[in-house]
Formats: C-alpha cells, sequence, structure tokens
C-alpha cells in the first residue's frame, strides 16, 4: 500500500482513505498522527515539527488553516528546506491539492494540516 490520498477536506474535517478525522493530522509515508497539538494553536514552530525532521521524504506540505490562520516560522521552512526537502506552505484547501498532486507522482510526502481558521 503506497502513501494515502486525502479524500476530502472542509472546516475542521479532513477524510483519509474514508476515515474522518476532527483535529488537526500529520501525514507521513507510513502513519497518520491525529493527536497533534503545537505549542501555540495558531503558530507552526520548529518545537512542533522536530520529531519529523528525519522522515525520509521529498516534499513536506503545510496547511495552514481553512482561513490560513496559522503562522508558519521561517526556521520550519529553512530546516526542511536544507535538508533538501521541497516545502509548500498554503491554506489547507490548497495544501490538500498539492499534497495529493506530488503523493500521485510517487513522492513521498509530509504533511502537516491544520483544519481550522
Amino acid at each position: 500500500m503506497g502513501q494515502p490520498l486525502i479524500d476530502d477536506y472542509d472546516f475542521g474535517v479532513i477524510v483519509v482513505q474514508g476515515k474522518i478525522y476532527r483535529k488537526d493530522v500529520i501525514i507521513t509515508p507510513k502513519v497518520i498522527n491525529d493527536d497533534w497539538w503545537r505549542v501555540e494553536g495558531h503558530r507552526l514552530q520548529i518545537a512542533d515539527v522536530r520529531d519529523y525532521v528525519l522522515e525520509d521524504v521529498d516534499a513536506v506540505v503545510i496547511g495552514t488553516g481553512y482561513d490560513g490562520l496559522m503562522r508558519v516560522d521561517d526556521e520550519v521552512v529553512k530546516v526542511f528546506k536544507d535538508r533538501g526537502k521541497d516545502v509548500f506552505v498554503a491554506k489547507t484547501r490548497e495544501a490538500v491539492k498539492v499534497y495529493n498532486d506530488l503523493v500521485s507522482k510517487g513522492k513521498k510526502v509530509l504533511g502537516f494540516f491544520h483544519l481550522t481558521c
């Protein structure tokens, strides 16, 4: 089984392989973490992604919420880019499209998706 595609997204809910998630999620090529909490709710900082920096992926996709209100620290983008990863940051609806496109092309993708705001 390859990396899962995202079936659907709307404010506060994301559907992956038919399973509904109502909390922010991290999707790796091997696992979905649906118990993801950030140090500050509307800010993504290095402490929030530290456990994922060494993931064997081609790209990192960050969904900043329905209205894009989650800020992403420059350091987060830099740490992944310094490891040779492509990094995409967008409102979650657009980030889901980017994620699915990359996975459909056979890329290994690490996705951080904020579902609200």
